[in-house]
């Protein structure tokens, strides 16, 4: 029965792969699902996994096509993604072929989940910045949490179109989601303090660290490969560096110095779903907490991009203190392909 459990959830994450615009991943989920055996160590244990196997839990197939992606970036086994996409016999034979014969580094690699720092998730999130600070009138300083690489805490370093707007300065990372709705703000962000937090942070300048982060982009999406790689470009050339921190331990010291003159901005973007819901409360009560001590003159803001119970994207809100006020002013594509703009109606 549990063998049945583990090929329904590669199913599962190959129909998200195929919904998420990766036809390579989803065909090598399929094949896992039909083919994989106990004959390997690789095998045995994920067919014995203990846990949910599945997206929503240990999500295994994503550490699975990672470690393999890993594999060919070195240049350890041939790209899987090179094969013919109608040869699901070849592609089996290679990826088999992974798991005899690296088994140490793939088994170890399972040990870990999956970590990614979705680049498009900026556009997502820049028109928040671009309405608190047209709200405000004041410089932003920036506390990410869930921020792995801080890809996305230097948002103000890329350029943009969103809709018949562009923004930001010449970059090599360029940012153009089909945009619906609502023309975004146009106006001017300074960033006076960036600093985000992981309890896993990624550190860009190291080559250990920039294969993880790559290998869990799928093989066959070159145009997210090449935007993370020239981010990472970017954060090694601005000394980036996310701090190793418990989420609520450290927000309690980002929430305790006020910052007049400026915006306090905390945000994240599909990350504090997965906090345990005691620690969600904590922090709720902590920023709200942290937001009853606000004043016009130093304002707090609270910028989400996270799933809710709608389905087919993820909700952006926007909360502003002193007033406390709070709307849902978007919505977006997990992955930031889309962005569904309404905007601060007042």
């Amino acid at each position: 029965m549990h063998d049945e459990a583990v090929r329904n959830a590669f199913l599962v994450q190959a129909s998200a792969c195929d919904s998420l615009g990766s036809p390579f991943t989803a065909r090598l989920c399929r094949a896992v699902a039909t083919k994989l055996d106990r004959q390997t160590e690789v095998g045995e244990r994920i067919l014995s996994w203990p846990g949910d196997v599945g997206p929503s839990g240990d999500s295994v197939p994503l550490r699975l096509a990672g470690a393999l992606h890993a594999l060919a970036i070195q240049e350890k086994i041939a790209p899987l993604v090179d094969m013919a996409p109608d040869d699901e016999e070849a592609l089996w034979q290679g990826c088999s072929s992974a798991l005899r014969f690296h088994s140490a580094f793939i088994l170890e690699r399972l040990k870990s989940p999956p970590q990614t720092n979705e680049v498009r998730r900026s556009a997502v999130l820049l028109p928040g910045f671009l309405s608190i600070a047209e709200r405000s009138g004041k410089p932003l300083v920036l506390s990410e949490v869930g921020a792995s690489a801080g890809l996305n805490l230097q948002f103000d370093r890329y350029s943009y179109r969103l809709g018949d707007v562009t923004w930001g300065n010449q970059s090599d990372v360029f940012l153009s989601p089909e945009w619906r709705g609502d023309a975004p703000p146009d106006g001017r962000i300074e960033v006076v303090e960036r600093a985000g937090c992981d309890l896993n942070p990624l550190d860009p300048s190291s080559a250990e660290d920039r294969l993880r982060l790559m290998s869990y982009i799928w093989a066959d999406q070159t145009d997210r490969l090449e935007r993370t790689a020239a981010a990472l470009r970017i954060a090694v050339e601005n000394g980036l560096r996310v701090e190793k921190a418990d989420a609520i331990d450290w927000l309690k010291r980002r929430l305790s110095t006020q910052h007049p003159g400026a915006t306090h901005v905390v945000y994240h973007s599909i990350a504090w779903q997965y906090l345990p819901d005691a620690l969600k409360r904590a922090g709720e009560a902590l920023i709200a907490e942290a937001g009853a001590r606000a004043t016009p003159e130093a304002p707090l803001a609270r910028l989400q991009m996270e799933a809710d119970a709608t389905p087919g994207g993820a909700a952006i809100t926007l909360q502003i203190w002193p007033t406390g006020e709070g709307q849902e002013i978007g919505r977006a594509d997990f992955h930031g392909r889309w962005v569904e703009w309404r905007g601060w109606r007042r």
